[in-house]
Protein backbone atom coordinates (compact mmCIF):
# COMPACT_ATOMS: atom_id res chain seq x y z
CA UNK A 1 0.00 0.00 0.00
CA UNK A 2 0.95 3.07 -1.01
CA UNK A 3 2.37 5.81 2.10
CA UNK A 4 0.63 8.94 2.20
CA UNK A 5 2.57 12.12 1.87
CA UNK A 6 1.51 15.14 3.41
CA UNK A 7 4.00 18.11 2.43
CA UNK A 8 3.48 21.34 4.93
CA UNK A 9 4.30 24.37 3.83
CA UNK A 10 3.80 28.30 3.40
CA UNK A 11 4.38 29.88 -0.12
CA UNK A 12 6.68 32.56 1.23
CA UNK A 13 9.13 29.97 2.83
CA UNK A 14 12.00 27.48 1.77
CA UNK A 15 8.73 24.84 1.73
CA UNK A 16 9.59 26.59 -2.57
CA UNK A 17 12.66 24.07 -2.36
CA UNK A 18 10.34 20.73 -1.28
CA UNK A 19 7.68 21.53 -3.76
CA UNK A 20 10.55 21.56 -6.14
CA UNK A 21 12.01 18.34 -5.01
CA UNK A 22 8.52 17.36 -5.09
CA UNK A 23 7.85 17.79 -8.68
CA UNK A 24 10.90 16.57 -10.05
CA UNK A 25 9.83 13.26 -7.92
CA UNK A 26 6.26 13.04 -9.57
CA UNK A 27 4.90 11.94 -6.19
CA UNK A 28 1.49 12.35 -5.19
CA UNK A 29 1.08 14.05 -2.01
CA UNK A 30 -1.31 16.49 -0.46
CA UNK A 31 -0.51 20.37 0.67
CA UNK A 32 -1.38 21.58 4.10
CA UNK A 33 -0.01 25.15 4.05
CA UNK A 34 0.62 26.95 7.74
CA UNK A 35 0.16 30.47 8.17
CA UNK A 36 2.32 32.44 10.05
CA UNK A 37 1.72 33.41 13.72
CA UNK A 38 -0.56 31.35 15.63
CA UNK A 39 -0.91 28.46 13.10
CA UNK A 40 2.47 27.55 12.29
CA UNK A 41 2.75 27.40 17.01
CA UNK A 42 -0.14 25.50 16.97
CA UNK A 43 0.20 22.16 19.20
CA UNK A 44 -0.78 20.38 15.51
CA UNK A 45 1.94 21.91 13.57
CA UNK A 46 4.29 21.40 16.65
CA UNK A 47 3.64 17.62 16.31
CA UNK A 48 5.04 17.88 12.79
CA UNK A 49 7.95 20.12 14.10
CA UNK A 50 8.86 21.23 17.46
CA UNK A 51 10.80 23.69 15.64
CA UNK A 52 7.74 25.65 14.46
CA UNK A 53 9.13 25.78 11.30
CA UNK A 54 8.66 24.95 7.69
CA UNK A 55 8.65 23.06 5.68
CA UNK A 56 7.78 19.51 6.85
CA UNK A 57 6.76 16.20 5.55
CA UNK A 58 5.11 13.58 6.69
CA UNK A 59 4.88 9.99 4.93
CA UNK A 60 3.38 7.59 6.63
CA UNK A 61 4.71 7.33 9.86
CA UNK A 62 7.71 9.21 9.28
CA UNK A 63 8.26 12.90 9.68
CA UNK A 64 11.04 14.92 7.94
CA UNK A 65 12.18 18.08 8.75
CA UNK A 66 15.31 19.98 7.69
CA UNK A 67 14.92 21.09 3.78
CA UNK A 68 18.34 18.83 2.49
CA UNK A 69 17.33 16.00 4.86
CA UNK A 70 13.90 16.37 3.06
CA UNK A 71 15.33 16.71 -0.12
CA UNK A 72 18.06 13.17 0.49
CA UNK A 73 14.90 11.43 2.14
CA UNK A 74 12.46 11.68 -1.03
CA UNK A 75 15.39 11.16 -3.48
CA UNK A 76 16.24 7.60 -1.19
CA UNK A 77 11.97 6.87 -1.09
CA UNK A 78 11.52 7.62 -4.78
CA UNK A 79 13.96 5.94 -6.86
CA UNK A 80 12.34 5.82 -10.08
CA UNK A 81 13.11 9.43 -10.58
CA UNK A 82 16.83 9.15 -10.15
CA UNK A 83 17.37 11.83 -7.93
CA UNK A 84 20.09 10.25 -6.02
CA UNK A 85 23.56 8.42 -7.28
CA UNK A 86 24.55 4.90 -6.41
CA UNK A 87 26.24 4.35 -3.62
CA UNK A 88 29.54 4.01 -5.31
CA UNK A 89 28.93 7.68 -6.19
CA UNK A 90 27.92 9.41 -3.68
CA UNK A 91 30.66 11.80 -2.11
CA UNK A 92 30.27 14.90 -4.36
CA UNK A 93 26.58 14.18 -3.65
CA UNK A 94 26.74 14.22 -0.03
CA UNK A 95 29.54 16.99 0.39
CA UNK A 96 27.82 19.42 -2.00
CA UNK A 97 24.30 19.19 -0.70
CA UNK A 98 25.42 19.70 3.36
CA UNK A 99 27.97 22.02 2.42
CA UNK A 100 24.81 23.83 0.93
CA UNK A 101 23.18 23.55 4.45
CA UNK A 102 26.24 24.52 6.65
CA UNK A 103 29.24 26.60 5.55
CA UNK A 104 26.79 28.38 2.86
CA UNK A 105 23.48 29.08 4.88
CA UNK A 106 25.15 30.28 8.28
CA UNK A 107 27.94 32.38 6.09
CA UNK A 108 25.01 33.71 4.60
CA UNK A 109 22.94 34.56 7.38
CA UNK A 110 25.82 35.68 9.64
CA UNK A 111 27.01 38.09 6.79
CA UNK A 112 22.91 39.47 6.57
CA UNK A 113 23.09 39.64 10.33
CA UNK A 114 26.24 41.91 10.20
CA UNK A 115 27.83 39.43 11.73
CA UNK A 116 31.46 39.46 10.49
CA UNK A 117 33.89 36.65 12.79
CA UNK A 118 37.40 38.02 13.23
CA UNK A 119 40.10 36.19 12.14
CA UNK A 120 40.33 34.36 15.85
CA UNK A 121 36.17 33.19 15.22
CA UNK A 122 36.51 31.97 12.06
CA UNK A 123 38.61 28.78 13.76
CA UNK A 124 35.71 28.15 15.15
CA UNK A 125 32.96 29.54 12.93
CA UNK A 126 32.87 26.36 10.79
CA UNK A 127 32.55 27.82 7.74
CA UNK A 128 35.84 30.37 8.30
CA UNK A 129 34.45 33.49 6.24
CA UNK A 130 31.84 34.46 3.68
CA UNK A 131 34.56 34.93 1.15
CA UNK A 132 36.20 31.79 1.36
CA UNK A 133 32.75 29.49 1.36
CA UNK A 134 31.72 31.50 -1.79
CA UNK A 135 34.87 31.29 -3.39
CA UNK A 136 34.91 27.90 -3.21
CA UNK A 137 31.95 27.25 -4.19
CA UNK A 138 32.33 29.43 -7.29
CA UNK A 139 35.40 27.25 -8.26
CA UNK A 140 33.51 24.05 -7.88
CA UNK A 141 30.73 24.87 -10.13
CA UNK A 142 33.01 26.42 -12.84
CA UNK A 143 34.18 23.09 -13.26
CA UNK A 144 31.18 20.86 -14.03
CA UNK A 145 26.55 21.85 -15.00
CA UNK A 146 25.75 19.87 -11.98
CA UNK A 147 27.25 18.51 -8.42
CA UNK A 148 27.31 15.39 -9.46
CA UNK A 149 28.95 16.03 -12.98
CA UNK A 150 26.90 15.56 -15.89
CA UNK A 151 23.71 14.05 -14.11
CA UNK A 152 21.12 16.22 -11.69
CA UNK A 153 20.07 15.26 -8.60
CA UNK A 154 18.85 15.96 -5.60
CA UNK A 155 21.61 18.03 -4.32
CA UNK A 156 21.00 20.36 -7.45
CA UNK A 157 17.36 21.14 -6.01
CA UNK A 158 18.39 22.18 -2.68
CA UNK A 159 21.98 23.85 -3.82
CA UNK A 160 20.25 25.33 -7.09
CA UNK A 161 17.41 26.86 -4.78
CA UNK A 162 20.59 28.38 -2.21
CA UNK A 163 21.91 29.90 -5.32
CA UNK A 164 18.31 30.85 -6.51
CA UNK A 165 17.81 32.59 -3.58
CA UNK A 166 20.49 34.24 -3.31
CA UNK A 167 20.57 35.91 -6.69
CA UNK A 168 17.49 37.07 -6.14
CA UNK A 169 17.64 38.44 -2.79
CA UNK A 170 21.00 40.04 -3.56
CA UNK A 171 23.04 37.62 -0.77
CA UNK A 172 24.78 36.39 -3.45
CA UNK A 173 26.83 38.29 -6.36
CA UNK A 174 25.86 37.00 -9.76
CA UNK A 175 28.90 35.47 -10.85
CA UNK A 176 29.41 34.14 -13.79
CA UNK A 177 29.55 30.45 -12.60
CA UNK A 178 26.78 31.20 -10.38
CA UNK A 179 24.38 32.72 -12.75
CA UNK A 180 24.98 30.06 -15.33
CA UNK A 181 24.02 27.18 -12.58
CA UNK A 182 20.83 29.10 -11.67
CA UNK A 183 19.83 29.19 -14.75
CA UNK A 184 20.22 25.84 -15.72
CA UNK A 185 18.14 24.53 -12.58
CA UNK A 186 15.58 27.44 -13.74
CA UNK A 187 15.39 25.45 -17.15
CA UNK A 188 13.78 22.60 -15.19
CA UNK A 189 10.20 21.66 -16.00
CA UNK A 190 9.83 20.92 -12.13
CA UNK A 191 11.42 23.91 -11.08
CA UNK A 192 9.01 26.06 -13.02
CA UNK A 193 6.03 23.87 -11.89
CA UNK A 194 6.70 24.14 -8.31
CA UNK A 195 7.21 27.57 -8.83
CA UNK A 196 3.97 28.29 -10.56
CA UNK A 197 1.93 26.80 -7.75
CA UNK A 198 3.58 28.32 -5.21
CA UNK A 199 3.22 31.83 -6.88
CA UNK A 200 -0.74 31.06 -7.35
CA UNK A 201 -0.62 30.47 -3.68
CA UNK A 202 0.92 33.90 -2.86
CA UNK A 203 -1.21 36.57 -1.42
CA UNK A 204 -1.99 39.65 -4.38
Amino acid sequence: MTKELIFYTNPMSRGQIIRWMLEETGATYQQQLIEYGEHIKSAEYLAINPMGKIPAIKHGDNIVTECAAICAYLADVFPEANLAPGLADRADYYRWMFFAAGPLESAITNKSLGVEPSDDQQRSAGYGNFDLVVGVLDDFLGSRDYVCGDSFTAADVYLGSQIDFGLQFKTLEPTDNFSAYAQRMRERAAYKSAKKIDIALMPT
